[in-house]
């Protein structure tokens, strides 16, 4: 059974960080990609940043803008996305998904399979 399970997230300061994780199973987590996802409130699913486990390949959206980093541990199946600088706008319930590395150029969240339960951020001003 595939299982993602996210976790770290919480209530934040503008300025401050927040480093979430993922931890996978019940598949092969090195051939695989590992995105974070986001939605706020009222607003679409949207891609954050995405690794290609295989190759260390990464995705960042356009607003990220050098604030978070993506990182993966294939020996603890962990994928790490280290938030930095944060805004009120980043305030979001933030979904990691799994998918075949294979092909993986895009954060294209139809393209994702698996999905963990999400995790909530929340940033003051």
């Amino acid at each position: 059974e595939v299982q993602l399970v996210e976790s770290g997230g919480g209530l934040a300061q503008a300025g401050g960080s927040l480093r979430l994780s993922c931890v996978a199973s019940g598949f092969p987590f090195e051939t695989y990609a590992i995105g974070w996802f986001r939605q706020a409130p009222g607003k679409e699913r949207e891609g954050v940043s995405s690794i290609r486990n295989t190759d260390g390949f990464e995705l960042y959206a356009d607003f990220v803008n050098g604030r978070f980093t993506i990182s993966a541990d294939n020996a603890k199946n962990t994928v790490y996305l280290q938030m930095n600088n944060l805004k009120p706008d980043d305030t979001a319930v933030y979904y990691c998904a799994a998918r075949s590395a294979h092909n993986h150029y895009f954060l294209f969240e139809n393209e994702f399979p698996y999905w963990g339960q999400g995790t909530q951020v929340t940033v003051s001003s």
